[in-house]
C-alpha cells in the first residue's frame, strides 16, 4: 500500500478554556481531494491550520512525507524552525482573505516566494508565474496591483501564487466565503481543474455540490470532533442526525455552484 502523504493522529489544540480539536487522526494518500464541512467553530479551520503549523497543536503527531512532529510539550521531537519551513515550502496554502500584498503587483506577488525559498533565478521564476498566469486568464494584469482586481481575480492569483511554489499538498481554508456569488464559480472551476490533474488537496468549505463532485472523501467536523466521515455520498445520504441536520441548513449554499456548473458542462 502507497504510505500516506499526510499523517496526523490525535491532534488536540486549546485556546484557554477552549478545546477547539479533540484527538482528530486523519491520513491522506498523494492524489487525494479531502473536504471538511462543518458549522462555524467546530475546529475545522483551526485544523486545517495546524497542518501548516499557523497553529501549533498542543499534542499530537504529524508526518509528512520525511518530517515527523511530536507536538507534546516534554518531546523531543518537536519542530524546529528549518523543519517548519521545509514543510511550508511543500505545503500551499489559500486563505478566505486573498493576503496578496497590496503593494506588490500580481507578477511579484507570484514570484516573491519562488525566488527567496526555491531559489529561482529571476527569468525563470518570471516564466513559470506567466505560464501559470496564462492558464487562469490574467497574463494581461501581470502588471496591475490587487486593488485593481476582482475578488475572484484576486483569488485566482491567491492560489496561483501558492502554486507558483510547486507544493506537494494543498490547503484552502474555506476560500469562496469572502467572494460574491458570481464570482465563486471562476474559483471553483481552478480547483476542480487541480483535482481533475490530481493535485492533493485539502478543503474546508460549505460549497457542498462542489465537495461533492470532486473529493475522494468529505469529513464533517462537530464540536472539535471528525463526527462523520466516508466517501462524497454521505452527503446524499449521511448516517447521523448531526450531518443530517447540518446539510438541510446550509443546502442553498451548494445550489448556487450547481447551476453554474451546469450553464457550463
Amino acid at each position: 500500500m502507497t504510505p500516506p502523504l499526510l499523517a496526523l493522529k490525535d491532534i488536540r489544540k486549546s485556546f484557554g478554556e477552549n478545546e477547539v480539536l479533540k484527538g482528530v487522526s486523519l491520513e491522506v494518500q498523494p492524489g487525494e481531494v479531502v473536504s471538511i464541512i462543518g458549522a462555524s467553530g467546530s475546529g475545522k479551520s483551526t485544523f486545517l491550520r495546524s497542518i501548516n503549523g499557523l497553529e501549533m497543536p498542543q499534542s499530537g503527531f504529524l508526518k509528512f512525507e520525511e518530517l515527523s512532529f511530536d507536538f507534546h510539550a516534554e518531546s523531543r521531537f518537536l519542530p524546529t524552525p528549518a523543519q517548519m519551513q521545509s514543510l511550508r515550502k511543500r505545503v500551499g496554502m489559500v486563505f478566505q482573505s486573498y493576503n496578496l500584498w497590496p503593494h506588490m503587483t500580481v507578477l511579484e506577488n507570484v514570484i516573491h516566494a519562488p525566488m527567496k525559498l526555491l531559489k529561482l533565478p529571476k527569468a525563470q521564476a518570471i516564466e513559470e508565474a506567466g505560464a501559470l498566469l496564462s492558464r487562469i486568464g490574467l497574463y494581461e494584469k501581470r502588471d496591475s496591483y490587487p486593488t485593481r482586481l476582482s475578488g475572484g481575480q484576486q483569488q485566482r492569483v491567491a492560489i496561483v501564487r501558492a502554486l507558483a511554489m510547486k507544493p506537494r499538498l494543498m490547503l484552502f481554508d474555506e476560500v469562496t466565503s469572502a467572494l460574491d456569488p458570481e464570482l465563486v464559480h471562476e474559483v471553483l472551476v481552478l480547483m476542480a481543474s487541480l483535482a481533475s490533474e490530481g493535485m492533493t488537496m485539502l478543503l474546508v468549505t460549505h460549497e457542498i455540490a462542489f465537495a461533492r463532485d470532486v473529493s475522494s472523501r468529505v469529513l464533517f467536523f462537530d464540536k472539535g470532533v471528525m463526527a462523520e466521515s466516508g466517501a462524497p455520498e454521505i452527503l446524499r445520504n449521511p448516517q447521523s442526525d448531526r450531518l443530517r441536520q447540518f446539510l438541510h441548513r446550509i443546502l442553498h449554499d451548494g445550489l448556487a455552484y450547481g447551476a453554474a456548473a451546469a450553464k457550463t458542462a
